[in-house]
């Protein structure tokens, strides 16, 4: 019967109110945008018919009795609930009443949708926007124009949570409405969800910012949160009056950040969380490190010691981008919990994908698929929020299978300002969190003056992130008392706010004299508390003036193993271990990765390409796809986890490497023959097609390799020329950050370079840029004599970059990655055309037990070095087209071609053995790229002074260019083969 009367009570209203009917021709309420609600009142109705008003428990009567929906409806009865017959009815009175209730309806989607804009946000009072320039669906005059309408009383729809429900209350005066929606978004909050495409996740916010009752806090609560507050404002007081004329990015203006930490922090231990990773900018850093993460005091006053020695830390960096990392029981949980607070740059944001990164590591090491036990939190400020486009691709990142943390918390410090810059001018958006709206993350954006409202969100946001695991936003409207550091002078620029900020109370100030009048704390235990931490401060202080500088206190990756206990890095032995792998394991990997599945339909050209693959190891022989992949595979045999990521790794560029196979007629069934290898006792391989994206995938893969020294790591670019975009990681992370930061990391990075005739952006990985990064000095030569040589160059080095030529040493680089002692980035110019070049193919002899990587790879073609009248020094593919060249110009015994496969560090043994061999020849340093670019600027000074400068040096290549290479094929050639005459012949 029920079925038949929702079906007689829609189908009918539909089909007859979409027809114009004489009395509701020009105001019909049954029409498509009000059938949600009316189904909705009848669900009420169906369960209780005294739940909902009387004319809607006339009306559906009136249905099941057999009335036309536009006949069915009676006014209310005043004393009486006996239905009066349809046909009495007066049309307008209906529509009427219904309309009324359509209009609450809209009036409180209204309010959850745009009730943020009208929320007193702004601490300074200089944003808040006046009732005047109200938006006009939040204007109670356009529904309802009389004031007597204000007492009437309306069903509550069940869109909204304002009722108390716990009590049964489903109806309320439109005031009441109107009173507890402007409570609930119009306050101290202003809550942004409903482009959220999920019911169950708006109503679940809904409930928690609508609900009588939500926002109370126990005195306890607020006795915990005022103890918190008073240590992060005198934290910032006591440095200020230490070191006035300092520069410390203190957190005045938003001293609420802290407790709002803390209790993201508390509230997520208690779920389950145990690892919490922490990225900021340097605003407020060194007050998050002593009162969030609770590192000594000690160990921060004296970073302010002027006379500590700068090697102490490093190479050095200021003392508000440092990171650490420390265990300790949480306080509200007794929990031991590990936080990290991750090194930073001055460039804000480049740090977020390098904290997802390392939490996904985490995650990943600690088997949490789930996220349930590490977690992110990110600190950012309003102008880089808004205005750097790695926040974007960070976001981006957010639900990639193989990039997801399952969530992270972001926390904009809202300054309402960008060093001098006014967000007017700085931003189109409303807001500066607007970004975050593309993963549909909530925003809650906060008055930072309130702290039981930050409580609030605060408190949902790790709810939020716990239950859904995914991405939350808390927007912390605040200012910045200061200029953009403490000796800046911010009324040259922002008179009216700083006129302002001078006369604002200060919010420890507010807060305590508040809870003083609630009778939650008295003004003694108020005196009290900051008296107690003054007392802590004093120690610390008085400690610092001994306190001798830990470099292990400052790392925010410390490794098992790798650092002694004052967190120096530990010594290695004098030699490099042997890379090679016993044949047998090479020709089963091979035999894996060429081989697939019984039950999987394999794309017929690929078919091929692997009986080609088995077929050369049956010859004894490995192209560069099958060494890369046998470097993996062993590494995997090892226990060794391997990433490789990026932009169509998983078949690579140029369709060489195929380590994920797809079948042809079944969607998304796939196959890895790397997971395959020996699966149960194996380690993981992850292989992943990443956004299209490279300064923040590339900062993601470092942060990766901070995580876990025991697993490779790698990030591949599409064409080497497109790492530019990462730049700011290059610079500030992978060269710079152990002597900054004295981190290691051992992230491999893969760029596809050579000269093809493909054009200026597909030629260079720009190998120039990355030598120049190098920091080892030309004018110093080192002692090639000590046994330890090798090993010597790679501990003193910042990176290593090479250009290998044969897949042996491809392989053999992959695997000496993870077989030193100590990590150091690694960068890789890969071949595009040598992938399937005849001649480079290495033998399997050459990566078998005993073997390793070849620095350099001598000619030894000449047997009689004093005819030798010319010995070219060369990198990558350029060889094989002057070996080539050579043999056409019959110069194979009168020209020598030595290979320098790592080009930093310099091998000056090697090359100085080269020299002795070849006394009588000239010196030729040859290469594809333009003279300003490649190699050249970095070998000639080292080549000079291996050779005692008693040789000249003649450089054999392209002339210098403001382009990397001619967009033209023909003058491609022309030029090619003008390099290769000029350095075989000189001529």
């Amino acid at each position: 019967m029920q079925r038949v009367l929702r079906s007689a009570v829609f189908r009918r209203s539909c089909t007859t109110f979409r027809a114009p009917c004489r009395p509701f021709s020009s105001d019909s309420f049954m029409n498509g945008s009000s059938a949600t609600y009316i189904e909705q009142m009848y669900d009420s109705w169906k369960k209780d018919p005294n739940s909902v008003h009387k004319s809607w428990h006339a009306y559906f009567g009136n249905i099941k009795g057999g009335a036309r929906p536009d006949q069915a409806y009676q006014a209310p009865p005043s004393l009486s609930t006996k239905y009066v017959p349809a046909s009495a009815v007066a049309y307008d009175v209906g529509a009427h009443v219904i309309k009324d209730h359509q209009n609450v309806q809209a009036l409180i989607r209204s309010y959850q949708i745009r009730g943020h804009c009208l929320a007193k946000l702004d601490p300074l009072d200089i944003s808040n926007r006046p009732l005047s320039d109200m938006p006009p669906e939040l204007n109670i005059n356009n529904y309802f124009p009389e004031p007597s309408d204000l007492d009437k009383v309306f069903q509550l729809p069940t869109t909204t949570f304002i009722g108390d429900r716990s009590h049964n209350e489903d109806t309320l005066p439109l005031r009441e409405i109107l009173s507890r929606l402007q409570k609930a978004y119009c306050g101290s909050i202003g809550v942004e969800y409903m482009f959220i495409n999920s019911k169950q996740k708006c109503d679940w916010i809904r409930q928690r910012f609508e609900a009588p009752g939500c926002f109370t806090m126990s005195s306890e609560q607020k006795r915990t949160l005022l103890a918190r507050l008073v240590r992060s404002t005198r934290f910032e007081e006591f440095l200020a009056a230490k070191w006035s004329s300092e520069k410390r990015f203190g957190l005045d203006g938003c001293e609420v950040l802290i407790p709002a930490m803390k209790n993201i922090i508390d509230l997520s231990t208690a779920a389950g969380v145990e690892s919490f990773i922490i990225g900021m900018p340097h605003r407020g850093r060194l007050n998050v490190l002593a009162n969030v993460a609770r590192q000594p005091l000690e160990q921060i006053f004296c970073r302010f010691n002027a006379q500590v020695d700068p090697e102490d830390e490093g190479s050095g960096d200021v003392k508000y981008h440092l990171g650490v990392c420390t265990e300790l029981p949480n306080h509200a949980t007794g929990k031991k919990i590990k936080i990290a607070v991750v090194a930073n740059p001055s460039h804000l944001e480049a740090v977020d994908p390098v904290v997802q990164g390392k939490t996904r590591a985490e995650q990943f090491n600690n088997r949490d698929p789930d996220g349930k036990s590490v977690m992110s939190i990110l600190l950012h400020g309003d102008a880089a929020f808004a205005g750097q486009g790695v926040v974007y691709e960070t976001f981006h990142l957010t639900d990639l299978p193989d990039y997801t943390t399952k969530g992270s918390i972001h926390i904009v410090v809202n300054n309402q300002i960008g060093f001098t810059t006014d967000p007017r001018v700085a931003r189109s958006s409303q807001y500066c969190t607007d970004v975050a709206k593309v993963v549909e993350a909530p925003i809650f954006h906060v008055n930072a003056d309130d702290p039981e409202a930050v409580m609030h969100v605060c408190s949902v946001a790790a709810e939020w992130r716990q239950k859904w695991s995914k991405d939350v936003v808390i927007d912390l409207v605040c200012y910045r008392k200061f200029g953009h550091n403490e000796q800046d002078e911010p009324s040259f620029t922002q008179p009216l706010m700083y006129h302002k900020i001078k006369q604002q109370k200060h919010v420890l100030e507010i807060y305590s004299e508040k809870l003083v009048k609630e009778g939650v704390v008295t003004k003694d235990a108020f005196k009290d508390e900051k008296q107690k931490y003054e007392e802590v401060l004093k120690t610390g202080f008085d400690k610092s003036g001994n306190q001798p500088i830990n470099n292990r206190s400052w790392l925010d990756s410390p490794w098992e193993g790798f650092f002694n206990l004052d967190g120096s890095p530990k010594l290695p032995g004098p030699f490099i271990p042997s890379t090679g792998v016993a044949k047998e394991k090479l020709l089963h990997i091979g035999e894996v990765i060429s081989t697939p599945p019984p039950d999987f339909n394999i794309h017929k050209v690929l078919k091929k390409t692997l009986e080609g693959r088995k077929h050369m190891l049956e010859k004894g022989e490995a192209d560069w796809a099958i060494g890369e992949s046998c470097a993996f595979g062993s590494l995997l045999l090892e226990g060794i986890d391997v990433r490789l990521s990026g932009q169509d790794v998983e078949r690579g560029t140029f369709s060489h490497r195929h380590h994920v196979l797809h079948d042809q007629l079944v969607d998304m069934k796939d196959y890895r023959p790397l997971n395959h290898i020996a699966p149960n006792t194996q380690a993981r391989y992850t292989v992943c097609n990443s956004s299209l994206s490279e300064f923040a995938v590339l900062g993601f893969e470092v942060g990766f390799s901070m995580s876990n020294p025991n697993a490779l790591v790698c990030w591949e670019a599409q064409f080497g020329d497109f790492h530019n975009n990462a730049q700011c990681i290059i610079d500030q992370f992978i060269s710079s950050g152990q002597d900054k930061w004295m981190r290691q990391s051992g992230v491999v990075l893969l760029l596809p370079h050579g000269y093809e005739g493909m054009g200026p952006e597909h030629s260079s990985a720009r190998p120039e840029r990355f030598l120049q990064l190098c920091s080892d000095d030309p004018d110093v030569m080192p002692d090639i004599t000590q046994e330890s040589f090798e090993r010597t160059q790679l501990w003193n080095c910042n990176m290593q970059v090479i250009n290998c030529t044969t897949p042996a040493n491809i392989f053999h680089a992959l695997r000496r990655q993870l077989k030193m002692p100590f990590r150091k980035p690694l960068i890789v110019m890969t071949p595009k055309s040598l992938l399937r070049h005849p001649d480079a193919k290495s033998p399997l002899t050459d990566m078998v037990e005993g073997t390793r990587f070849k620095r350099l790879i001598p000619d030894n073609s000449c047997e009689n070095g004093g005819e030798v009248v010319r010995v070219i020094f060369c990198s990558g593919k350029v060889y094989y087209e002057l070996a080539k060249e050579r043999e056409k110009l019959g110069l194979l015994h009168k020209v020598a071609i030595a290979r320098v496969e790592q080009i930093s560090p310099f091998p000056y043994d090697l090359v100085h053995s080269e020299l002795e061999r070849f006394p009588n020849a000239k010196v030729i340093w040859a290469q594809e790229e333009p003279k300003n670019m490649g190699a050249w600027s970095y070998v000639q000074p080292r080549l000079y002074k291996t050779a005692d400068y008693k040789r000249g040096i003649e450089y054999r290549g392209r002339a210098p260019n403001a382009s990397v290479a001619t967009g033209n094929k023909h003058h491609h050639m022309l030029e090619q083969a003008a390099v290769l005459y000029s350095a075989l012949t000189g001529l």
